[in-house]
This record gives C-alpha cells, structure tokens and sequence, in this order.
C-alpha cells in the first residue's frame, strides 16, 4: 500500500499520511527552494515546497502554535476523486498559475529566511473548472488569510476546507462566539481520551474561535473576516490526538458551487499570552480587537 492510501480514517483523508507521498514533489511554479520562512514581529510562518506554497507552520514568539504534519491553505473534495489542493497531492496537483512574494510592500525573489515588517504572497491556481486566488499577509502580528473562487462551470463538491490550521497536540481547550449572541460562547476541553478522539468540536457558523496551548501558555484567535453566505461556512475543530487538534472552515457539503460563482473568504489570526485562568477572557477581548 502506497503512504498516501495509509489513511487513518478513509472519510476524512486529512488524517491521511500523505505528506510522505510528497517527497521529491516539486510544484509547477516557484523557487528551487524546500522551505521558506517568514518573520514578521512576533509571527513566523514557514512555507513548504512540497505542499506547492501553502503554510506549513505557525509560530508566535518562537514558538509552534501548529504542526507540520498536516495541510493547510484551501482543498476541494470531488465526489468522484477526493481532495486536490495544497499538500494533498494523493490524486492529482494542483496547477500554479501565478506565485509572487512581497516584503516590506517591493516585489522580492524567495530565499530561504525573508524578515521583515510586513509580508504578502499572492498565489494563483487551476483546479479542473475552479480558479483559486490565495494571498498570504503578515502586519502588525497577525497573519491574514485570503481566497477566492471562482468558476464558469456547476462543480459537484462533497466539501470544500478553508483556513484549515493544525494547532499543536498541546491545545487544551477551545472558544467560539458569533457577534449577534455575544452571551453564548461555545467552549471546551480538548484531551486525548478514547471518548473524544476523532470528535468535531463547534460545528456552527461562528464569527471567531479561540484555542488555549497549555503548553505554551499561548493562545490563538482567529476571526473570519468575509465569506459567502451560499457557501455555507461551518467553523470546526478535529480532535486527533497525537496528531494535531485540528481547524476548518467547511464550505459547500454535499453542495454545487454554481456556474459563475465568484466568492471571497477572509479569515485573520493573532496570539496572545495568559494563564489557564484568564485566558477566556483575554481571547474574547482579541476576538472583538481583531474585528475590522
């Protein structure tokens, strides 16, 4: 059996091993580089060759807030074939139209470390009759998420992810909160118990989620800043220890992106530092700062 037919959980290959089947990969755009990291601030976000430009890893402070063993950036589920897009690379890849890196607002070649103020990489692909449109940004601490689809042809989707981010092993308990019903956060723990392994946590259309690294004693919010309302937009986290306790934004189940569909998500995630105790209270006052 080839690593990427190794699935843990055939439904859902995210917990596939496919990242080893990418070994060697090279995309059809970009630098003759493996990784490349990016510093801005107190934020450091590595990009991978092998998963085609997409995040590979989010650190605050020096320290990962996420994993590598995983995919991140936007994937479609064809009923007939699976995942394509970013390192899912198990049926087909996807193609690179355009890939740009900014540093500091001037056009830079890629190299191995780019350090500066701010960041932005603009990346373009084809994925059968999808055009998607990827920018990367890091200002001010915080790292801002953008993609647009857009077709001129029904595409049949089982699912479509966005924003999809692996939160270290480590996160131990979880917010969410829509702005209309600010009195009804969703929270919890996040453990490795038989009884809650491979469980869904949030499930809804939330404005922002919230995750606490007992580890660390770091945690991240992130808040979805625009999105289609036809798509749907079901905020969730995959609890899958040892692995990664896991985010989505799940767009489109078992739905037909339309013929002329052009549809913009935006999603911004920042950091902060608080005990266990505090921390809930620290990532809801985040959670309305990050608001535009």
């Amino acid at each position: 059996m080839s690593p990427s037919a190794r699935c843990l959980l055939p439904a859902f290959s995210l917990i596939c091993v496919h990242y080893l089947a990418a070994d060697g990969f090279r995309p059809n755009l970009g630098p003759d580089l493996q990784r490349i990291e990016v510093t801005c601030g107190d934020v450091t976000l590595l990009l991978r060759q092998a998963s085609q430009w997409t995040p590979g890893r989010i650190d605050f402070r020096s320290t990962p807030m996420t994993t590598e063993r995983s995919a991140y950036g936007t994937v479609f589920s064809f009923p007939e074939t699976g995942f394509i897009g970013t390192n899912h690379l198990e049926n087909e890849p996807e193609e690179l139209t355009r890939l740009t890196f900014f540093l500091d607002g001037k056009k830079v070649p890629a190299s191995t470390n780019l350090n500066g103020q701010t960041f932005r990489l603009e990346r373009e692909s084809r994925i059968r009759t999808l055009s998607l449109k990827g920018m990367i940004e890091l200002k001010g601490n915080r790292l801002y998420e953008t993609a647009t689809v857009s077709t001129d042809e029904d595409t049949p989707q089982k699912l479509l992810y966005h924003f999809m981010h692996a939160w270290v092993p480590t996160v131990s308990h979880f917010l969410a909160g829509s702005d209309g019903t600010p009195d009804k956060i969703i929270s919890g723990a996040l453990t490795d118990s038989e009884e809650t392994m491979r469980k869904f946590y949030i499930q809804k259309a939330v404005d922002w989620i919230a995750v606490y690294d007992s580890a660390s004693g770091q945690f991240g919010v992130s808040r979805l800043l625009e999105a289609p309302a036809e798509a749907g937009n079901i905020s969730m986290i995959w609890n899958v220890p040892p692995t990664y306790r896991k985010y989505y934004l799940k767009c489109f189940q078992n739905d037909t992106i339309p013929a002329g569909f052009n549809g913009t998500w935006r999603m911004v995630t920042a950091f902060g530092e608080s005990d266990l105790e505090d921390w809930e209270a620290a990532a809801t006052k985040l959670a309305a700062e990050l608001q535009e």
